[in-house]
């Protein structure tokens, strides 16, 4: 399974992405909520957190389409594939309610806000308190994002995070992940001095190992 795809962003649709890499152009699937951010990077270089699906009903004769589904950020991936195992959430209803921040729809469930829940597209209030039953209890590591400042507002950052942030960039990952990543390290950790230790912290939390 294709897990990520990094290459030239080429266009953006209404609920897709096309990336360009090696004289081949992927249509990527993504959440409403990324639309804005990719439209701004048009033209770049770009990572996405990928997942592959077969779309279509096999049992009625049709035909299954190979689809390929993209997020900004491997926690986000992550929720959404939590996201869909609620009962009557699939693939193309979730992507269309994911139309806030994962962080934000994830701090709506740990909170059993199934108002709030209930005005994403698609999510009526029976819907919204599924999820809630469902997923409370699930989710809050993909909580914490909603409460910090952004990363990129950020600008007391030591030599030390800041080499972090770059080392973290050239092998790959997006800088903003690196921040926000490094900034949540931060708030975890108060005596790491060495970059490196600073890498290790943050690819703990992207694993998921720290929240």
């Amino acid at each position: 399974m294709i897990v990520r795809v990094r290459g030239q962003l080429s266009e953006v649709g209404e609920v897709s992405a096309v990336l360009e890499r090696d004289g081949v152009a992927y249509e990527v699937l993504v959440p409403h909520y990324a639309l804005t951010e990719l439209a701004a990077r048009r033209g770049n270089q770009i990572t996405l957190h990928t997942l592959e699906y077969l779309e279509g009903n096999a049992a009625t004769g049709g035909n299954l389409i190979p689809r390929m589904i993209g997020f900004l950020h491997s926690e986000d991936r992550a929720f959404f594939q939590l996201f869909t195992t609620v009962k009557g959430v699939g693939v193309r209803k979730g992507l269309r309610a994911l139309a806030a921040p994962v962080a934000r729809i994830a701090a709506d469930i740990e909170a059993a806000d199934a108002v709030a829940l209930a005005r994403l597209p698609g999510i009526g209030p029976r819907m919204a308190e599924q999820i809630v039953a469902e997923l409370r209890g699930k989710v809050a590591k993909h909580a914490y994002r909603e409460r910090e400042a952004p990363a990129a507002t950020r600008t007391d950052w030591t030599d030390e995070q800041r080499d972090a942030i770059e080392i973290i960039a050239a092998w790959g990952d997006g800088r903003t992940d690196a921040e926000r990543w490094i900034a949540r390290a931060v708030q975890l950790h108060d005596k790491l001095t060495r970059a490196e230790d600073w890498v290790k912290a943050a690819y703990r939390i992207k694993s998921g190992a720290e929240a």
